[in-house]
């Protein structure tokens, strides 16, 4: 069970066989071609647009083959028979927003998916048959909420196979803090409580027959106990400080053990997969990187046995391991039979008789086939952006360099094609989160902004998530002056001593906590960047915690108050405004395009309110995009359309890199309806501020 992750950035932004670059090295000769001529100029639509069809799944009985594609101005869920043409499938939703995430039922009787309002993040869960009649005007079946509470947040607890019929779900409708569990009838929508969360869990699990085995509690001061959940209530089995981890993946079939990721332990760096014994506490070495380069990535389990399947880690690229004999034969079987490229598996039916897996690279957002495992045959299905020229896209590398401190940095370089690779402007792209990372793959911001002539540098910083708990740890109360910071400016100064980066021509971008960093490279390193886009950027570390939503609260003494500061605590609350860009905006001197989502729970709006205020007051260069239906990143087309006009049009006249004159009449519509005129922004109350009364007017 997993401490939950409180990243700040989840998918809001987003978001190889290159050569890869070394600690002090230069890049690989076979990198180091001249200069040709730079590739076309590429559609922005191509890279933001909608893709035609994408996130297919393939029914558990195999009958039924799903996907995501527009319908009614918006991506929703379309099904046809498996072996029936792409022109017999029809949309069985038609909601206004895109669906961000939808599966199948066990039984495979309906489509379930989640939906929000307007990125309120308060998820319903809905229910939809696949075979029912059309209804309305949008010619649907009806679909049906079945967490039909305003202003709650449901939690998918478990989908058990056994009881197909049945969906566990958590809902904070009696406690915003905490989720009750319900069980839920799919075909009925009818609602059992079946606990009262009262002894306030921050996650629960059930294992494969549908019973509820464990919980995970925060303790008083960070770190957390697993809990078995027993007749005699809840008894720790396992604990994690803060700095640790423990994620539960699945039970055993033995109904006993539950394999764990975790790196519990003083002398344990990489996260491992462990069994753990839920009666007795003890545990089991299953594996760990067999390269020992990273943590535990990932596990693939049987559909119908439940044994280990497979397991994944991901270094610079990703690497699969198969587990039994009939894992192996089909992974051999569909490196044959599929074209080069990194294979992901987006589904399969119950009896493996088909599988449907997702071909993909640095230069190929994915080619998804349907694997035949008899025939040892597959058969392309579609191409998820068939119009987008995977010839002119540019390589991504991985890269590693020296921190000021000697830690080897981890990041991901892509240049930009026919260019050559000396004296390039670049954009830095810092990843979200913080704890999260950037991986080897198509990157639609990187491809695009590299298309645009940009050198596009992607840095995994400490506190990254995947290269082992010191690494992770070591961004411990290092943001926006500490080693965060410091080794995304490290990362500068090495493209420069490379010659890859034109010094005078270096802009940074990034979303969540990567337009934090933005916000603070420009602050504190203001002679390195040309300007800077923060995106749901965080200005004031005491108002960003401090608005956090109520679900969050449980997590934040493991979280954000051990890892970022308690702004309940003076001492912490001064070094959070010490922090904070908002308290030094003064420093300053990059134009900026600042860009949120009005209703964003995650970073609310006044975060970037405030900085605009400030850097106004102040007589700075900012603009200001606010998208009115949106949350914690841009969902829309419309909406990611137009960011990326104005981003582009803003990073030439800072920058000067390539631009798309023309501009869709309804993308310049869109963008006109979100261009804030930073004139007229107010504030609705003063920035948080120590004794000494620092921070904005309120005007």
């Amino acid at each position: 069970m997993k401490k939950l992750p409180l990243c700040l950035l989840v998918g809001a932004v987003a978001l190889a066989a290159g050569a890869g670059g070394g600690c002090g090295r230069k890049p690989a000769p076979a990198a180091e071609a001249a200069a040709v001529s730079p590739a076309p100029l590429i559609d922005r639509e191509l890279f933001f647009g909608d893709p035609e069809i994408s996130s297919s799944q393939i029914s558990p009985d195999g009958k039924w083959l799903s996907f995501v594609k527009p319908f009614n101005g918006a991506r929703n869920i379309w099904v046809k028979g498996t072996d029936e043409p792409f022109a017999a499938a029809r949309p069985v939703t038609a909601d206004k927003r895109p669906v961000p995430g939808y599966f199948w039922s066990r039984d495979s009787r309906f489509v379930l998916y989640v939906q929000d309002r307007d990125g309120d993040e308060n998820f319903h869960v809905w229910a939809v048959d696949p075979a029912g009649a059309p209804q309305g005007d949008a010619g649907v079946p009806q679909a049906r909420d079945l967490t039909p509470v305003a202003g709650v947040r449901a939690q998918i607890l478990s989908v058990p196979r056994k009881l197909p019929n049945v969906m566990m779900v958590g809902l904070n409708d009696r406690d915003p803090r905490f989720h009750d569990i319900y069980k839920v009838d799919i075909a009925t929508g009818e609602r059992t409580l079946v606990r009262q969360n009262k002894e306030e869990v921050g996650a629960w699990m059930f294992d494969n027959e549908g019973q509820l085995r464990l919980a995970w509690k925060e303790k008083p001061g960070g770190g957390g106990d697993l809990l078995r959940v027993g007749l005699q209530g809840l008894e720790p089995i396992a604990s994690a400080t803060f700095e640790e981890d423990i994620t539960t993946l699945q039970f055993h079939p033995d109904g006993r053990r539950c394999y764990v990721s975790t790196n519990v332990g003083a002398d344990v760096d990489l996260s491992r997969l462990m069994l753990l014994d839920v009666e007795t506490g003890e545990w089991t070495l299953v594996e760990q990187d067999p390269d020992n380069e990273v943590d535990f990535g990932g596990a693939v389990f049987h559909p119908t046995t439940d044994e280990l399947f497979a397991t994944t880690y991901t270094g610079d690229r990703d690497r699969v391991y198969p587990k039994t004999a009939e894992a192996q034969k089909l992974w051999d079987a569909m490196r044959k039979a599929l074209p080069d490229g990194e294979l992901a598996l987006a589904g399969t039916t119950d009896d493996l008789s088909r599988v449907l897996v997702a071909v993909y690279s640095d230069v190929d957002p994915g080619s998804v086939y349907l694997y035949d495992t008899a025939a040892g045959t597959a058969a392309l299905i579609y191409k998820g952006r068939p119009e987008l020229p995977s010839e002119h896209l540019a390589p991504m590398r991985p890269v590693t360099f020296a921190a000021r401190d000697g830690m080897k940095i981890h990041g991901y370089l892509t240049l930009p094609k026919g260019l050559g690779e000396k004296n390039l402007p670049v954009v830095m792209y810092i990843h979200g989160g913080p704890w999260a990372r950037d991986n080897w793959r198509y990157e639609p911001y990187a491809q695009f902004l590299a298309n645009r002539g940009y050198a596009v540098m992607q840095v995994n910083f400490r506190a990254s998530t995947g290269y082992g708990k010191k690494y992770l740890n070591a961004g411990n109360r290092e943001w926006g002056t500490g080693a965060m910071q410091h080794d995304v400016t490290d990362a500068v100064q090495w493209l420069i001593s490379e010659g890859i980066a034109d010094p005078k021509r270096v802009g940074i971008f990034g979303g969540s906590y990567g337009g934090y960093a933005t916000l603070a490279g420009v602050t504190w390193t203001p002679e390195l960047y040309a300007c800077g886009v923060p995106y749901v950027a965080p200005s004031n570390l005491v108002t960003l915690i401090e608005s956090f939503p109520e679900y969050w609260k449980p997590f934040l003494e493991g979280s954000f108050y051990r890892r970022v500061g308690n702004p309940s605590i003076e001492a912490d609350r001064q070094e959070l405004i010490d922090r904070s860009p908002l308290f030094h905006c003064e420093n300053i001197v990059a134009p900026l395009l600042v860009v949120h989502g009005a209703n964003d729970p995650r970073v609310t709006q006044h975060e970037s309110d405030q900085i605009v205020v400030a850097l106004r007051q102040k007589e700075k260069p900012v603009e200001y995009l606010v998208a009115g239906d949106e949350g914690h990143g841009f969902r829309a087309p419309g909406n990611r359309l137009a960011l990326a006009t104005a981003m582009e049009k803003f990073l030439a006249k800072h920058l000067g890199g390539r631009v798309q004159e023309t501009v869709d009449p309804a993308t310049a519509a869109a963008l006109a309806a979100i261009t804030v005129d930073v004139s007229q922004v107010t504030l609705d109350k003063a920035p948080a501020a120590d004794a000494a009364g620092q921070g904005g007017a309120t005007h």
